[in-house]
């Protein structure tokens, strides 16, 4: 072959490659909020659930879309995949972190209210009964029960028998039933009992603390070592109100409260001296805080500053 031919043969080769990566941004594009929402559910960490899609990206860049015959169903694969080993290593991380863990809060879009059965998989409260499944069974629930895909695509996804998956798939919402909280609250009752809170914290008010936590009520604030935050949870409503009446809200600060949308239902963004200084979200039911969450490590508090995209 002459030096022309293989010239303009590269050439050829270099246009295919260009086109092949430009249907593959498309695709990816057009699927990236949901891969990121199963990274996220799957992680409760929205920093790591960004590099998994770098890193699902990376893999899909190469792949040759002519073999693929489900696009939507590859991705998830991949991105599952990497998700999986991700939650194993960072289970070692957490072993090890300071202090109660909590996920990385989101300043989520209005409209994933609308959507109740994923505002209530992305709630802080959801996401903390999924941190007490084995990494295999959280992604089969995930998969499953928020995103409804068969069997037979989760067993790819999770490199399982259909029938294994079943089987995990199972034991995964027996757990969950067993932890969740019991109906659906709206969010015009969330808001309710938020404002109540908050008030009751504002004013130093025990009573009203009182009468709007559950007897069993339990605080958890994640500082991460950066920050100061409680050391261990608090449980009951005796010694989260005295706690909150006392020492949560200090008037010596410049601070303001703003009621905003967090994972998909009403939380509070808290700013002193004009910067994000942490997020509450709580879990409600009966009409009584059930769960009351604090969120002030700074390094988990990045995706505040913006509105952020799930969706199934």
């Amino acid at each position: 072959m002459s030096q022309r031919s293989e010239r303009t043969t590269a050439a050829a080769g270099r246009l295919d490659r260009a086109k092949s990566v430009d249907t593959a941004t498309k695709v990816f594009v057009e699927h990236r909020n949901l891969l990121f929402t199963v990274a996220y559910e799957m992680l409760g960490s929205a920093a790591d659930a960004e590099d998994v899609l770098q890193e699902t990206w990376l893999r899909w860049v190469d792949v040759d879309l002519a073999t693929v015959r489900e696009q939507r169903a590859y991705l998830v694969r991949i991105v599952t995949r990497q998700a999986l080993d991700r939650l194993r290593a960072l289970g070692r991380r957490r072993e090890s972190y300071v202090g109660p863990w909590l996920p990385e809060p989101l300043l989520t879009t209005p409209d994933v209210a609308e959507d109740v059965e994923l505002a209530d998989s992305v709630s802080m409260a959801m996401l903390l009964v999924l941190e007490t499944l084995a990494p295999i069974e959280r992604a089969v629930f995930v998969l499953r029960e928020v995103f409804d895909l068969d069997y037979d695509e989760i067993a790819e996804a999770v490199d399982r028998t259909p029938s294994a998956v079943r089987q995990l798939a199972y034991r995964a919402r027996s757990h969950v039933a067993a932890r969740r909280p019991r109906g659906v609250v709206s969010q015009a009752e969330t808001r309710a009992a938020l404002g109540a809170f908050l008030l009751a914290v504002q004013t130093g008010d025990l009573q009203r603390l009182l009468d709007i936590l559950a007897p069993d009520v339990v605080a958890l604030s994640d500082g991460g070592g950066i920050k100061h935050a409680l050391p261990r949870p608090i449980v009951g409503a005796d010694k989260v109100a005295r706690l909150m009446s006392v020492g949560w809200w200090k008037h010596d600060v410049e601070r303001t409260v703003e009621l905003v949308q967090i994972n998909g239902g009403p939380g509070l963004l808290v700013r002193v001296g004009g910067e994000i200084d942490g997020v509450v979200a709580v879990r409600v039911e009966n009409g009584h805080i059930t769960g009351a969450y604090h969120v002030r490590n700074p390094e988990k508090l990045s995706h505040m500053d913006r509105e952020t995209t799930v969706s199934r």
